[in-house]
């Protein structure tokens, strides 16, 4: 049997020290709890499942796997059995206004990346294995983004595979959902390019990304995927202080059909757009947005088929850290703190540079209140490699101090915190 390693697994195991023999031990140890009784897994079995002679664990054993590593089977690699061979739903009409300003430029660079493919002596058929292949690339992407954050090399990964996918368009024949399934690749990674570009305060750059990503999203007719871009433009500039346009880009992913489909991108759109709003400093429409953002999460059902850059974020704690993020910006210093601890208590494993920025800002929303210390401590288990390496961090914790010192200059916690921030840049 013709057999595909399953290369992000690998990578995960890697990541986080385990043997194969490890791994299984601990999904053993997962599957007690979740049934009472051991799990009989070894390390053939783990073998197995990275030589990609098994690509969907049994039940148990996948839940137990999601416990241990924190994350979906699916953005480890694995392929569910029923989903392989789906079709995807027809592409949705929409009324893409702002689309329209993007969309000539994004398509010429999508064109050219197209012809600039070589050539092939016999032209082959290009099918979903191909596409699939490329699907584990992306949630590898995923997985770096959840760790590292912002990283110039994250965004050239995904950049390159970007092209990687839109130069397979001219690598041989295809059916119409290949086609569309390439597109939709190449616009996901874009969109992740597009991402570290945002998360590195690299705005110039991300907009470039983003008129490539929004081209290549309409070609491929994919909602998920269009939500994502636009969603994330809305972040972006929000993150740039023009809140009008952050508004109208989250619009544009709010009425996508898609999210009168299914509540959690309902939920997701909410939740950014009560962000933007305590930027706007708009506090009935924050609350508002955030209410309504949970009753639409409450609604959502966990078993129903989505993308795996989804599944691999957004849940509780991320609404929980939007909320933090929104009410922080309104100077609801204690609604945020509560809304900081909430996403402390349910992150996942996984999500390094969400729990760094989530530390940062309850600092901040303490500090705010009066209480230095416990602010500052909590500054202090930030990791040295997120104070130093994640540009958005550097930047709280740098404006955090200057906070600070206006507050507890001559205090023995603005010297201890002088002495810790030293400590950072001995690691850099």
């Amino acid at each position: 049997m013709d057999t595909t390693r399953n290369t992000v697994l690998e990578a995960w195991m890697t990541e986080h020290g385990y043997s194969s023999n490890s791994l299984a031990e601990a999904v053993n140890r997962a599957i007690e709890r979740l049934t009472g009784r051991p799990g009989g897994l070894d390390g053939s079995s783990v073998r197995a499942w990275k030589a990609g002679r098994v690509t969907w664990p049994k039940s148990a054993a996948r839940k137990a796997l999601e416990d241990v590593s924190g994350l979906p089977a699916v953005a480890l690699g694995f392929v569910p059995r029923s989903r392989s061979s789906s079709i995807p739903a027809p592409p949705q009409q929409e009324d893409p206004d702002m689309k329209r300003r993007t969309l000539v430029g994004g398509i010429a660079a999508a064109a050219a990346a197209a012809a600039a493919a070589p050539a092939t002596a016999s032209p082959r058929r290009i099918g979903m294995s191909d596409v699939n292949r490329l699907n584990k690339r992306f949630a590898e992407i995923i997985a770096s983004d959840h760790r590292h954050g912002g990283q110039l090399g994250i965004e050239q990964r995904a950049a390159a595979l970007a092209d990687e996918a839109l130069n397979l368009q001219n690598a041989g024949s295809a059916t119409q959902r290949v086609r569309s399934s390439l597109y939709a690749s190449a616009a996901a990674f874009r969109s992740s390019a597009m991402w570290a570009a945002i998360d590195g305060r690299r705005y110039d750059v991300a907009k470039a990304h983003m008129r490539e990503a929004q081209a290549l999203a309409e070609m491929s007719g994919d909602q998920s995927i269009k939500f994502r871009i636009w969603s994330h433009a809305g972040t972006m500039y929000r993150h740039m202080g023009r809140t009008a346009d952050a508004l109208a880009a989250n619009d544009v992913a709010r009425n996508l059909h898609l999210t009168r489909r299914d509540p959690l991108f309902a939920s997701l759109g909410l939740a950014r757009q009560g962000a933007i709003q305590g930027a706007a400093q708009d506090r009935a429409d924050t609350r508002r947005a955030f209410e309504q953002a949970q009753d639409a999460m409450l609604r959502a059902d966990p078993a129903d088929h989505r993308p795996v850059w989804m599944l691999a974020f957004y849940d509780q704690a991320e609404l929980d850290s939007l909320a933090l993020t929104g009410y922080l910006a309104l100077g609801d210093y204690p609604t945020a703190e509560y809304h900081a601890h909430r996403c402390l208590s349910a992150l996942r494993p996984h999500m390094v540079r969400s729990r760094a920025i989530t530390m940062t800002r309850l600092a901040h929303a303490q500090l705010a209140q009066g209480d230095a210390d416990a602010a500052t401590a909590t500054a202090m288990e930030v990791s040295a490699d997120a104070a130093t390496r994640h540009a958005r961090v550097s930047r709280m914790l740098q404006e955090f101090g200057a906070a600070l010192r206006a507050t507890a200059s001559g205090s023995t916690t603005i010297q201890t915190w002088i002495e810790h921030t030293a400590t950072w840049r001995m690691a850099a």
